[in-house]
């Protein structure tokens, strides 16, 4: 019996190839299958190849999010595989090819079935699906009580055993958040650890004491920098005087310690996006987006979490907001948006910005060798960015995305 014709190679040409450490001018990608199988400069196309033509502008890798609740009206809380589809399909329009949806505050039940509609769209995934499901990041129900920002107070409690290793079970939860000066929390990192999870802390109130207990126990990341987390002054409203040392110091001053920032323009400042690549680096410092479930959608109210009961927030197009208060209430961008913010914001170089989008976040993530970065070998996730860094095709394992 004759064996299936393999499908013919995919060329991406006509542009610079961003790796994470340099540009190569009028180079090509090659992939085959899901693979991409050589990278560089080509004196000939291979015959035969389908030829994908960057028109001069970038061939990068496919982003990697490892914080995002939710986008296209649908929060990965709604607990249904169709809620998660649309999210990821809205996310890979973006240039997200992989994706670790993210938990909010809320009931055992809802986590529960947060859960297991990933689980079912990662088992059945077909290439309509959007961003490839990794894994999930556990970020809600423990918070601390005086961070719970724009999450469900109701749905906040402290960490306990006999929940989150049911959760853990499932095998599906590759990232794992918890407020460092909770009670239990440093069982829940060490169980974490065990199940080979990147260890967070995040809305959290802790100290650099709280902070040290919990890189003992395996914590090695702090979620969003500098949003619904610690500072100077706010431990000395828990502690008085001498003023106490905050996350910011811990991670700054900790050469393991990764962070993330959220560069939409609306959450930090040019100067503090600048102050963080300095400080940190393009190998400590990831891009999220946090979306919610505005993000492709018009202005207007929206449910931030499970859409029967979760937080009502409002979307002006450009960031999310908590009623009334002004407060922000995470994004309402993708990753492209991010990508260009945090290129025209600071002096990070392309290789730098784009290394912040995938290799960086895949790398903490424990995916490296998957994703990440244009290399033979890894997964074809490829995508045509224009000479404004704009979205203008995106490959998920060597298919192409359809338009929408």
């Amino acid at each position: 019996m004759k064996s299936a014709p393999s499908a013919p190679p995919i060329v991406f040409h006509n542009g610079t190839v961003v790796l994470p450490d340099k540009l190569l001018l009028d180079a090509a990608v090659v992939c085959e299958g899901d693979r991409i199988k050589r990278v560089g400069h080509l004196r000939t196309l291979p015959r035969g190849a389908t030829l994908v033509d960057a028109k001069g502008g970038y061939i990068a890798p496919g982003f990697v999010d490892i914080h995002v609740h939710g986008g296209d009206g649908a929060d990965f809380m709604d607990g249904t595989a169709d809620a998660v589809r649309t999210a990821c399909r809205a996310h890979a329009r973006h240039g997200t090819t992989t994706i670790f949806p993210t938990t909010t505050t809320g009931s055992p039940e809802q986590l529960s079935a947060m859960l297991q509609a990933c689980l079912e769209v990662q088992r059945s995934r077909t290439d309509d699906d959007g961003a490839r499901l990794a894994g999930v990041h556990f970020y809600g129900p423990y918070f601390a009580p005086d961070k719970v920002g724009c999450h469900s107070q109701a749905g906040r409690r402290n960490p306990e055993a006999r929940e989150y290793r049911r959760h853990f079970d499932t095998s599906i939860i590759r990232i794992a958040t918890c407020a460092a000066e909770l009670p239990g929390a440093e069982a829940f990192y060490r169980e974490a650890r065990k199940r080979g999870c990147l260890i967070t802390c995040g809305h959290s109130n802790a100290t650099w004491t709280e902070m040290a207990r919990a890189f003992q126990a395996g914590m090695r990341h702090v979620d969003h920098f500098w949003c619904a987390m610690s500072s100077v002054a706010s431990l000395r409203q828990r502690y008085g005087t001498p003023m106490q040392a905050s996350m910011e110091q811990f991670v700054l001053a900790n050469p393991e310690m990764s962070t993330e920032v959220i560069a939409d323009g609306c959450h930090l400042a040019p100067e503090l996006l600048e102050f963080a690549y300095r400080q940190l680096g393009p190998r400590r410092l990831c891009l999220v987006t946090d979306a919610n479930r505005a993000l492709d959608m018009p202005p207007g109210r929206y449910r931030f979490g499970c859409a029967a009961d979760g937080e009502w927030i409002e979307s002006d197009g450009r960031v999310g907001f908590v009623p009334g208060g002004g407060a922000l209430a995470s994004s309402v961008v993708g990753l492209d948006t991010m990508v260009r913010h945090m290129k025209a914001a600071t002096t990070a170089s392309l290789p730098e910005v784009i290394r912040m989008a995938s290799l960086t976040p895949a790398e903490r993530a424990g995916i490296a060798d998957e994703v990440g970065s244009l290399s033979p070998g890894k997964r074809a996730d490829v995508l045509v960015l224009n000479q404004r860094l704009q979205v203008k095709r995106v490959f998920l394992g060597g298919v192409a995305m359809a338009a929408s």
